[in-house]
């Protein structure tokens, strides 16, 4: 009963509470932001009640640090490495992703049958040409779609403002079932992607081949854009001009 007299129950209370608002996070119950709201509150309210009392300077200062660290932890490990994009949105994704595109871009193995139709060309590749803050456009591709870049693509690519930022392809004997786009975010700053891999579910079989169908966005603080840069650098030295 002592010790029951002593406890503190208001800082119990409040803990109580944040922990089980963790919990119902990490068993996806509620969002991350309801996490992190509870946990502000949680410590508004040990602020102002410690404050009212004397002699607690450093105790108060070590529970916001324990606090602050624990928020900065739960901020890090839930920062997403990628995003499902679905038929649904991929089309405005794949379009904003050219707008918002910067520097230097890489075209790895993506399937040249989806600019046959003008509509999807001026959808998914024009906005990328015509930005003016992207400099080149580098495709990657395999030997077999030479046709289909010389009668599908280029004619498309001539009409553009800001053809000649489309280098020709570096050729290579492709063998790879991934296929991806990088450029430098104009927003983020850092390298962003687009994902995908050939054959289903990602790859939707037509008459013509394959076209996407899913793709994942991957932001700059993937550790998945490092490989794939290595990746376009590995065939890039071995392939032809």
């Amino acid at each position: 009963m002592h010790r029951l007299k002593h406890f503190d129950w208001e800082a119990g209370v409040v803990i109580v509470v944040a922990v089980t608002a963790l919990v119902l996070h990490l068993l996806h119950l509620v969002e991350v932001e309801l996490v992190l709201t509870i946990s502000m509150v949680a410590l508004a309210t040990i602020l102002i009640r410690d404050l009212a009392r004397e002699g607690r300077e450093d105790r108060l200062a070590e529970s916001v640090e324990r606090i602050r660290n624990s928020v900065e932890h739960l901020q890090s490990a839930t920062a997403p490495g990628a995003v499902l994009v679905g038929p649904q949105d991929l089309r405005a994704a794949s379009e904003a992703f050219g707008r918002g595109a910067a520097g230097d871009m890489i075209w790895f193995n993506v399937c040249l049958l989806m600019f046959k139709p003008q509509v999807l060309f001026d959808l998914l590749l024009r906005p990328a040409i015509e930005n003016a803050d992207v400099h080149s456009i580098q495709f990657v591709l395999d030997e077999r779609e030479r046709d289909r870049w010389r009668d599908d693509v280029i004619p498309k690519v001539a009409k553009c403002q800001g053809a000649a930022k489309v280098l020709e392809p570096r050729w290579c004997d492709l063998h790879e079932t991934v296929s991806f786009i990088l450029g430098k975010s104009r927003i983020h700053g850092g390298m962003e992607g687009q994902l995908s891999f050939w054959g289903e579910p990602f790859m939707a079989e037509t008459g013509g081949g394959s076209v996407p169908r899913y793709v994942f966005h991957l932001p700059s603080q993937s550790p998945l854009i490092g490989h794939l840069l290595e990746m376009d650098r590995r065939y890039r030295m071995a392939g032809k001009a």
